[in-house]
């Protein structure tokens, strides 16, 4: 399952293939301007964003906009429409959703607190699927959306069965203290991450968000962890054991299917 045009700032990063300077590199460097805090951006912003002429983001936008990649709302532009059809396309990511989506249904209504489907990218995850939960704690995350491996259950959950090149980089771009609880150190990293490779679950204690708990388990298949389950609730109501072994054969069961499902597509 490949991310390899998605950079650890969540933005677009054109692969080396790809000539720089040329029409598709800058197409991608105007998408890789929005982000999950950039969602609506004018033409001066994209132009300091990615260092492009002017006249270049006006041309190039008008025709993004044509073909719809772009939409406009006034002075501003956000990513169009058929970015997300074309997304929804992606054989890997629509079949794993298509396998989890149940279990991630009975998951969150026996649990009443927030699932998410997340997918590794480098340093990150990408976030394929959430279902608010019904008790639990207004969070930022949403679908199409990244955050940093080191800091969430689910991104521990995956780095953990990542190769050490992908640990090397995490250490290398530095773990910014988003709490007061949030992993900042190599030696803590490590920790966990043996924790995670000996059970199988990966927690999160108000790392990325105070009062926030979660717990999260690798979905493994193709003989590796390409994707991941994580519960997210409030730490003073969350019963950790009961949620900690749904999650952990949720995550099994999802494994299985999408196993079963790859061996009747081939």
């Amino acid at each position: 399952m490949s991310t390899t045009l998605l950079s650890s700032d969540s933005s677009f990063v054109a692969p080396q293939a790809i000539d720089s300077g040329s029409v598709l590199e800058r197409v991608l460097r105007i998408l890789g301007a929005f982000t999950n805090d950039r969602i609506r951006l004018k033409v001066p912003e994209i132009v300091e964003i990615t260092g492009l002429p002017r006249a270049t983001i006006y041309r190039l936008t008008a025709q993004m906009e044509a073909a719809g990649l772009l939409e406009r709302d006034g002075a501003a532009m956000s990513l169009g429409l058929r970015l997300f059809e074309i997304g929804q396309l992606v054989p890997s990511i629509s079949q794993l959703r298509s396998c989890a989506q149940p279990y991630l249904e009975d998951l969150r209504e026996e649990t009443q607190n927030t699932v998410h489907l997340a997918v590794p990218a480098g340093i990150e995850v990408i976030y394929v699927g959430k279902l608010a939960g019904h008790a639990g704690p207004t969070l930022s995350t949403r679908v199409g959306g990244r955050m940093p491996a080191y800091c969430t259950g689910i991104g521990k959950a995956l780095l953990a069965y990542q190769p050490d090149s992908v640990v090397r980089d995490v250490i290398t771009a530095g773990m910014r203290r988003r709490t007061p609880y949030s992993i900042c150190t190599p030696g803590h990293l490590f920790r966990e991450l043996e924790s995670v490779r000996a059970t199988g679950l990966a927690y999160e204690r108000e790392e990325s968000q105070i009062g926030v708990i979660c717990v999260a388990a690798p979905i493994i298949f193709d003989n590796a962890a390409n994707a991941a389950i994580s519960i997210s609730g409030w730490t003073s109501r969350f019963e950790i054991k009961r949620i900690s072994a749904a999650v952990k054969a949720t995550a099994k069961a999802i494994s299985e299917k999408v196993r079963i499902a790859q061996y009747i597509e081939y």
